[in-house]
C-alpha cells in the first residue's frame, strides 16, 4: 500500500513541476493543448482519459520532453511498468538532466520488473545530484539495498512449487488470507465477492478439503468487510478484523468470536488498550491464547504501519508492546503469523532488503527474548511484486498463501507449498482430547491446564468444548510437559509428555475419563517425580502438589489417602520403605502448605499393586507412581 501511496505522491509531484513550466520543450500548440488536457484529466482522476491525450500531445510532436516524462509517470501509477520505463528511456534520451526524480521513479519501475541492475544504474545516477534531502537520499540506498540483494537472491533459488488448492477453495473471485487449525482439519478463508469481504471455511475429510461454505451469519456481513483473521490451534476463537463497523473505534477495529456449537457467537469489539481510534487490523493468535499479535499505525512505531503485541494480563488485554526494530522499520509491515511454536514470526515488509514492494520474511525468537533480524525466505516465494501474506500449518511443514500471478481460476486464488527447511519453525506437536464423565460417557466441559514443568507456567488454559467435551493445544518440542483436567465435583486428571528429543510429528490424542467424587475413586498424580531411589520432591512436581491443594481447598470435606507404588526391580522391602517414603513427603508437602493432618494418611505399597504387568519399561514406569484415594466426603 505505501509503494502505492508513494507512486502517487511522486506523480502528482511530477504534475505539478511539469504543469508550472513557464516554457515547455515544444512550441508546438496542439501538443501543448493535449498536454493541459491531460492535466485535467489527472485532476479529475479520469486515467485513461489522460493517457489518451498525452498520447496524441507526443503524437503532435514526439520530442515533447514533459509529455513523454508524464505518460510513464501516470503508466507507473497505473502499475503498466514496462510503458512506464519506455517512456522514461525516451525522455533520458531526449534530455538526460530534465528531471532528477526521474531516475529514482524509473528504477522503482524497473525493480518492479524485475530489472535490477538498470534500477541500481540509475538510483547511482540519482544519488550523483547535489542537494537531495535526506529522506529521498535514504529511500534511494534503500532501493540500491533492495537490487543487490535481488541479484544475488536470483543466482540461488529456493524450492518452491505451489499446488493450487482447487475448485473445492478457489472460484473466479478473489480467495487469500488463509488459515487453519492446528491438526489441519479446517481452514478458514476470505472471499471477495462484489467488493464485499466475508469468511468461507472448508473441513478437511479423509484428507481432502470439501467444498467451502459460507463461515457464519453472525461474523459476516452484508454492509461491512470482514477479513485478515487468525483462528485458535483449537478452532474455537476466532480474531478477525472489521472496517467502519458502528461499534468500532476507528476505521479498522480487531473483533473476536468464539464457537458456538456448529456456529459462531456474535463478535465484540476488542476495545482499549489493542483498538484506538485509529488503524489496528491482521490478528495472529498464539498458540497459548495470551499474546495476540497485530499491525496499527499508532503513535510510538517506527514506520507507517508496525507490528504489535498484547498479552492478557488478570484485567484483561495488556497495554500493546511494539515488536521493536528488529522487525519494524520506517516503511511497512504487516500480515504477521506468530506459529504454533510461539517463537517463529512470519511477516511481510517493504522495509528490509528484498526483491521490490513487500516481501515475506521470517524471525525467531531468542533465549534472551528478543526477535532476531529477519531473514527473507527468498526467491521465487518472493517476487517483484507484492507478497502479502503466509501462514504454516502446525507441523511447520507447509504454507499456504494467496496469488494472482500464477495460473489459478481467476483473481487471486489460494495455493499450498512445502516450506523450505531454512524457513520452518520448531518442531511442534498437539495434543487433541476429549474429557467425558467416566460413569455416563457424555461429554463435559472442564477446565484444560497445560503447564511447562520446568518454568512452572501455564502454555494452554481452556475449556473443552461443552458439546463435544473436545479441546486441542500444540505443543513446543524440547520441553516436558504436565496437563491437568478437572471439573467441580470430579476428581482432576493428570497426565505429562516428555518431548525431549522428539523427532516425529504424530500427536498425542487422548480419551479422559473424569470419575465422580466417591469414596473409593482414586487419580494418580503423574507429574509428581522424585529422582531414581529417592524420595526428596523435584521441583517439576510443584505444579502438581499446588493442583492437589487446589483441589483439597475447594472440597473440605474430603479425605484423602496419598499412596505410593513401585516396580518390582530390587529388594521388596526396599520398594516397600522408599513407596512409603515417598507417599510421606507429599503427605508433609501438603501439611506444611496448611492442610489438616486430620484429612490426610499416607500408605507405601511397594511393588503389591501394580496396574500393568512389570513386563517391559513401558509398563515398569506406569507402575512407579503416586497416587491418592478419596477415603471420606
Amino acid at each position: 500500500m505505501k509503494a502505492v501511496i508513494l507512486s502517487f505522491l511522486l506523480f502528482f509531484l511530477s504534475v505539478a513541476v511539469y504543469a508550472q513550466e513557464s516554457r515547455y520543450s515544444t512550441t508546438n500548440n496542439q501538443a501543448i493543448k493535449h498536454f493541459a488536457l491531460a492535466n485535467e484529466a489527472i485532476d479529475e482522476q479520469e486515467f485513461d482519459v489522460a493517457v489518451n491525450e498525452l498520447k496524441q500531445a507526443i503524437g503532435n510532436d514526439s520530442k515533447f520532453v514533459e509529455a513523454h516524462a508524464q505518460l510513464g509517470d501516470l503508466y507507473r501509477v497505473l502499475q503498466r511498468y514496462n510503458e512506464a520505463i519506455e517512456q522514461y528511456k525516451v525522455v533520458i534520451g531526449l534530455n538526460p538532466d530534465f528531471s532528477r526524480a526521474l531516475y529514482m521513479r524509473m528504477s522503482d519501475a524497473e525493480i518492479r520488473e524485475a530489472q535490477y541492475e538498470p534500477a541500481q544504474t540509475h538510483l547511482n545516477k540519482y544519488l550523483t545530484y547535489p542537494n537531495i534531502s535526506d529522506q529521498d537520499a535514504f529511500h534511494a540506498k534503500k532501493l540500491l539495498k533492495d537490487c543487490e540483494f535481488a541479484i544475488e537472491a536470483l543466482k540461488h533459488p529456493v524450492q518452491f512449487k505451489p499446488i493450487n488448492m482447487g475448485p473445492e477453495i478457489n472460484t473466479a473471485d478473489d480467495e487469500y488470507l488463509p488459515v487453519a487449525t492446528a491438526d489441519e482439519s479446517e481452514l478458514i478463508f476470505t472471499r471477495k465477492i462484489n467488493n464485499n469481504e466475508d469468511f468461507y471455511t472448508s473441513k478437511k475429510v479423509d484428507g481432502k478439503w470439501q467444498t467451502a461454505t459460507y463461515l457464519s451469519a453472525n461474523i459476516n456481513t452484508p454492509q461491512y468487510n470482514e477479513g485478515a483473521q487468525s483462528i485458535s490451534q483449537d478452532g474455537k476463537y476466532l480474531f478477525f478484523t472489521g472496517c467502519n463497523r458502528p461499534d468500532g473505534l476507528g476505521r479498522c477495529d480487531i473483533y473476536v468470536a468464539k464457537k458456538q456449537g456448529d456456529d459462531w457467537g456474535k463478535p465484540y469489539d476488542l476495545q482499549p488498550p489493542v483498538n484506538t481510534s485509529g488503524w489496528e487490523s491482521q490478528p495472529s493468535l498464539s498458540s497459548d491464547g495470551r499474546t495476540l499479535y497485530f499491525v496499527s499505525n499508532r503513535k510510538g512505531g517506527y514506520g507507517g504501519y508496525d507490528i504489535w503485541k498484547s498479552t492478557v494480563t488478570d484485567k484483561g488485554w495488556g497495554e500493546p508492546v511494539n515488536l521493536g526494530p528488529n522487525i519494524n522499520t520506517a516503511f511497512d509491515e504487516q500480515s504477521p503469523f506468530i506459529h504454533a511454536d510461539d517463537s517463529t514470526l512470519y511477516f511481510c515488509s517493504d522495509g528490509w532488503p528484498g526483491m521490490g514492494g513487500k516481501d515475506l520474511f521470517v524471525s525467531h525468537l531468542g533465549k534472551n527474548g528478543e526477535w532476531g533480524k529477519p531473514v527473507n525466505v527468498g526467491y521465487p516465494i518472493n517476487s517483484s511484486g507484492d507478497e502479502n501474506g503466509l501462514t504454516v500449518t502446525a507441523s511447520g511443514q507447509y504454507a499456504f498463501f494467496a496469488s494472482n500471478k500464477l495460473n489459478g481460476s481467476g483473481g487471486y486464488d489460494i495455493y499450498t507449498f512445502e516450506l523450505p527447511e531454512s524457513d520452518r519453525p520448531h518442531l511442534v506437536t498437539y495434543v487433541k482430547g476429549i474429557v467425558t464423565d467416566a460413569k455416563t460417557h457424555e461429554p463435559l466441559e472442564a477446565a484444560v491446564e497445560i503447564l511447562d514443568l520446568e518454568k512452572n507456567a501455564p502454555v494452554y488454559q481452556d475449556y473443552s468444548a461443552p458439546d463435544k467435551g473436545d479441546f486441542l493445544a500444540t505443543l513446543t518440542t524440547g520441553k516436558n510437559y504436565g496437563l491437568n483436567v478437572s471439573k467441580s465435583g470430579y476428581l482432576f486428571y493428570s497426565a505429562n509428555f516428555s518431548l525431549m528429543g522428539l523427532k516425529a510429528k504424530e500427536p498425542y490424542n487422548l480419551t479422559i475419563e473424569l470419575s465422580p467424587i466417591e469414596v473409593g475413586n482414586k487419580v494418580v498424580l503423574n507429574n509428581i517425580f522424585f529422582d531414581t531411589n529417592k524420595f526428596d520432591l523435584k521441583p517439576d512436581s510443584k505444579a502438581e502438589l499446588e493442583k492437589l491443594l487446589e483441589f483439597l481447598a475447594q472440597n473440605p470435606a474430603i479425605h484423602i489417602e496419598v499412596s505410593g507404588h513401585t516396580d518390582d526391580v530390587g529388594n521388596a522391602q526396599a520398594n516397600q520403605v522408599l513407596s512409603e517414603n515417598r507417599a510421606k513427603a507429599v503427605y508433609n508437602y501438603l501439611i506444611a502448605a496448611g492442610v489438616n493432618a486430620q484429612r490426610l494418611v499416607f500408605k507405601g505399597y511397594g511393588e503389591t499393586q501394580p496396574r500393568v504387568p512389570n513386563t517391559t519399561d513401558e509398563n515398569r514406569a506406569k507402575n512407579r507412581r503416586t497416587e491418592f484415594k478419596i477415603v471420606a466426603k
